[in-house]
């Protein structure tokens, strides 16, 4: 497989908002992303605030670009500051430097894509993340 399609990445997202209610969760925004950082699909909740979208794309498009999870992201900006400072402005500001991005890869772990969620502790975000992905036949990468 090459490329998330739309039927996995509308599955990564009803997944994602049912973990979110099961948590009970604040209003999430779930983005998937192809392995390019084009959005294949994307969907906010009622009364979710109007910058999840930019945040969500963030953390997923960070995931993408470093190659990592987005917490991962965020402990590097605590260890090396400068560096991730450098990659954000590099990215013209589209990179979200805590959790709820994952790299989704497939069965020969290629990257295929990333999903990024925002609305609630940025923990609970990657925690609808994975469960987004599970419900997939594919899998969360580093």
């Amino acid at each position: 497989m090459t490329a998330i399609n739309l039927s996995q990445a509308q599955k990564i997202l009803a997944a994602a908002f049912e973990k979110g209610a099961d948590l009970g969760l604040k209003p999430l925004a779930v983005i998937v992303l192809d392995s390019g950082g084009i959005p294949v699909a994307y969907a906010r909740q009622d009364g979710a605030s109007n910058l999840r979208f930019e945040i969500a794309r963030g953390k997923a498009s960070g995931a993408l670009g470093l190659g990592v999870s987005s917490r991962m992201i965020g402990q590097m900006a605590a260890e090396r500051p400068a560096f991730i400072q450098a990659a954000i402005a590099a990215s013209d500001g589209r990179m979200i430097p805590t959790a709820g991005g994952v790299i989704i890869v497939d069965g020969s772990d290629a990257i295929i894509g990333a999903v990024g969620v925002s609305g609630d502790t940025s923990d609970n975000d990657e925690l609808c993340a994975l469960a987004g992905v599970a419900a997939t036949n594919l899998r969360a990468g580093n």
